[in-house]
């Protein structure tokens, strides 16, 4: 091997990286704190991933997309969005096949990458073990391991999710919206058809969108002030189904709930530089975001396919050229989302009543022709990495 890479997380993004590095000269160390097994087979954690047209096209090549089960990859045909009780909806349409996307279980995909990894003769993965310390240099890295184990290389990268103790190790400060709410996640059956279309609409106080997986269900995403979701998560299956149907308002029929809510806190993040000397971040200790425009994982996803076609033939992978070309174009393809979700958001959860003629004017010009366009070419990412 040539050169000595170390990846600390073995998160969706780490393992991405580790994968888009297959057929490289370099030696590849991830280091993840949970089992072999827990990657293995990663429970789920009720999180569908919305997969754009790049994205998918990258798993492709990866070796990954064709290991999904195909009944568990679900098309999303069309997105909707609506504001308060107002019966209008913006629709956001595919500008490039018959698809925004397709709707994949984040445990799948995670197992989907484990999966693609067996075999890879560069690799070595490190389970159950976390990095405590990491110091870098002109000349390499150095890495001290839980269990006291030294590591060194040549390129250090942070995927230890976007609260990473690493990063700020690294000397990397992240900016931080906290916006005192709760996501809640679950799966539903409903006895009306959802046509492979995402609902979401931001009611006064709370946010739900629904998401097409199987004819007939759908998970389900509500997003509440932080105390009133603990209060959802401790109420009985019963309670939290007629709670959901009230929220839905009889617009998908009757409904079941099939899996109890899995609660995710909602912060982004987003950090003030994604590289230093001989160390690189990706994934969510890169860009944490929002999930209303359901770009979190793909980022995650572009952002280590670029860094891997930057570095895997390289002489010296933490050539600072080549971390500052990464980190200039992985700040060009998010930023500009990153900071108009940021500002969506508080727009759209802001219920004063000021707020209000303000939340339904960007909607309607949402709805218009050219932006409805650049809305689509922007959420499907129907263009080449």
């Amino acid at each position: 091997m040539d050169r000595t890479i170390i990846i600390a997380g073995g998160g969706p993004a780490g393992l991405s990286l580790a994968r888009s590095l297959a057929g490289s000269p370099h030696r590849v160390v991830v280091i993840e704190r949970q089992g072999e097994e827990v990657l293995a087979a990663p429970p789920p954690d009720g999180r569908e991933i919305a997969l754009t047209l790049r994205s998918e096209a990258i798993l492709k090549d990866m070796g990954v997309w064709q290991r999904f089960p195909r009944d568990e990859v679900h098309p999303l045909r069309e997105a909707r969005v609506r504001n308060g009780s107002s019966p209008f909806a913006m629709a956001i349409d595919p500008q490039q096949g018959d698809a925004l996307g397709h709707l994949v279980s984040n445990h799948l995909i995670r197992r989907g990458l484990f999966e693609a990894l067996d075999g890879q003769p560069n690799l070595e993965l490190r389970c159950g073990r976390q990095v405590v310390s990491a110091e870098t240099g002109p000349t390499g890295v150095a890495v001290r391991l839980d269990d006291g184990t030294a590591l060194a290389g040549d390129l250090l990268v942070a995927a230890d999710s976007r609260f990473s103790a690493l990063r700020e190790q690294l000397g990397i400060d992240a900016s931080m919206t906290r916006f005192g709410h709760t996501m809640l996640v679950a799966r539903i059956r409903h006895s009306l058809p959802h046509r492979g279309t995402s609902t979401e609409w931001f009611d006064h106080g709370r946010t739900v969108a629904l998401l097409p997986l199987a004819e007939g269900m759908s998970g389900i995403v509500v997003t509440l002030e932080d105390a009133d979701a603990r209060r959802v998560c401790a109420l009985p299956d019963a309670e939290i189904e007629d709670l959901f149907a009230n929220y839905l308002g009889g617009d998908w029929g009757e409904i079941e709930l099939l899996t109890r809510p899995s609660a995710y806190p909602l912060v982004m993040t987003y950090a003030e530089r994604f590289s230093t000397t001989r160390a690189a971040l990706i994934g969510d200790t890169a860009v944490g975001m929002h999930p209303v425009t359901a770009h979190g994982f793909n980022f995650g996803l572009l952002g280590a396919w670029r860094l891997a076609k930057l570095i895997a033939r390289a002489s010296d992978p933490g050539a600072e050229r080549l971390l500052r070309r990464y980190a200039v174009q992985h700040r060009l393809a998010t930023l500009p989302l990153y900071e108009g979700t940021r500002h969506l958001v508080k727009l759209y959860t802001d219920d004063r009543l000021l707020a209000r003629p303000l939340r339904a004017g960007v909607l309607r010009l949402g709805a218009l022709p050219p932006v409805r366009r650049m809305m689509g070419r922007l959420l499907s990412e129907a263009r080449p990495a």
